[in-house]
């Protein structure tokens, strides 16, 4: 018999950013499934406390703005004190996109784009590793990216622009981090059902269009994150690094 405990989190402690809807309560679920405690955050207390109820006493609670990164190192402080300790697994689910075309894009938006999507995550991963570094500490930082990190997507070019830098850090911080016991990866999801992608799916003809390009031949749920954050985040992928696992339904490769 095949033996799975390769895959348990239990006794890790992990933080979600964007974690009170869509794909990072779909990430977080998957980990305290598996048996992690979890601190759940975003700007909205309101769903952190539902999203907390749902998922069970493994999960708290810590409300905070990830893009304010001058605030960082005391929000690290308070994810730590909530946790017991100090954080083995984060997962960057935080993100925001803009549509508009390139030649009419607005700079506000761009800065905007790429401060959430791309510097924010950086910055904690800089300051929770730093963490993990100074206690000699193994660790997995998972990443979001997207279809945009791998494709050009027309009239999203600062999501573009951020989900491709995305893709830079997690190999860049893996080349660094890597030989100190620190892996960084990515999970690159496609169209999932969530709150960003909801004007999508609003429009019957573009949503038609969208699922005839996915072999799959369904659009993604929340929940069809897990597993990929399970097993990065596990001993499982003690040998992966530097990776962007793609849960797009095979539209990156057909």
């Amino acid at each position: 018999m095949a033996d799975l405990s390769a895959f348990s989190l239990d006794g890790r402690r992990a933080l979600v950013t964007g974690a009170g809807r869509g794909l990072g309560l779909g990430m977080a679920a998957g980990l305290v499934a598996a048996g992690a405690r979890v601190a759940l955050t975003s700007r909205s207390r309101e769903e952190l406390e539902a999203a907390v109820r749902e998922l069970g006493p493994n999960a708290v609670a810590v409300p905070g703005d990830v893009s304010r990164t001058a605030q960082l190192g005391d929000f690290a402080d308070e994810v730590e004190e909530a946790l017991g300790g100090g954080i083995d697994v984060v997962v960057h689910a935080a993100g925001v996109q803009h549509r508009e075309p390139a030649e009419a894009f607005s700079l506000e938006e761009w800065e905007r784009v790429i401060s959430i999507n791309l510097t924010a995550p950086f910055a904690l991963s800089q300051e929770i590793g730093r963490r993990q570094l100074e206690r000699s500490a193994r660790g997995s930082h998972i990443f979001v990216g997207s279809l945009s990190s791998v494709l050009g997507l027309p009239s999203f070019v600062a999501y573009n622009a951020s989900k491709s830098g995305v893709l830079g850090v997690i190999r860049a911080l893996s080349a660094e981090w890597s030989g100190r016991g620190i892996r960084v990866n990515g999970i690159g999801p496609g169209y999932i059902r969530t709150k960003l992608t909801e004007a999508v799916f609003a429009d019957p003809v573009r949503s038609a269009e969208l699922a005839a390009r996915i072999p799959i031949g369904r659009f993604g749920e929340p929940e069809d994150m897990a597993g990929a954050a399970v097993f990065l985040a596990s001993d499982a992928a003690a040998y992966i690094t530097g990776q962007l696992l793609m849960v797009d339904g095979g539209w990156s490769s057909s």
